[in-house]
C-alpha cells in the first residue's frame, strides 16, 4: 500500500541529492493513509520513513514538532510541514514548470 520505507538517514541523504521531500508516517495513521491515496502514483516520488521502528527518528520528529509525533510530517528542504494537504504535497513533488 505504501511505497518502500527508507531509513531516516538514507531518506535525508537521497532528498539532499534529488530534492524530493521526506515524508514521516506511522502505521495506522488515517491522515497518512488519506495522503497516500490522494497522491496516487506520485506517492512513489517521496522518501517515506516509518517513525516507530527507530526511536531516534521518533525523537527527531518530536524535536521539530514541539514534542509531538504528529504525522504525516513532510520535510521540504529541511523544513517540517505537519499534515499538509495532498494538493500542497503534489506541488512540492511536481513543481509547476
Amino acid at each position: 500500500m505504501f511505497p518502500p520505507v527508507d531509513r531516516a538517514a538514507e531518506a535525508q541523504a537521497r532528498s539532499a541529492v534529488d530534492g524530493r521531500p521526506v515524508l514521516y508516517r506511522r502505521a495506522g495513521c488515517t491522515y497518512c493513509l488519506r495522503l497516500r491515496f490522494r497522491l496516487g502514483r506520485g506517492a512513489r516520488r517521496l522518501h517515506w520513513v516509518h517513525i516507530w521502528p527507530d526511536p531516534a527518528v521518533a525523537a527527531a520528529l518530536r524535536a521539530v514538532n514541539d514534542g509531538a509525533e504528529t504525522v504525516p510530517t513532510v520535510m521540504v528542504r529541511g523544513r517540517p510541514y505537519v499534515n499538509p494537504s495532498p494538493h500542497w504535497v503534489r506541488t512540492q513533488v511536481f513543481p509547476p514548470t
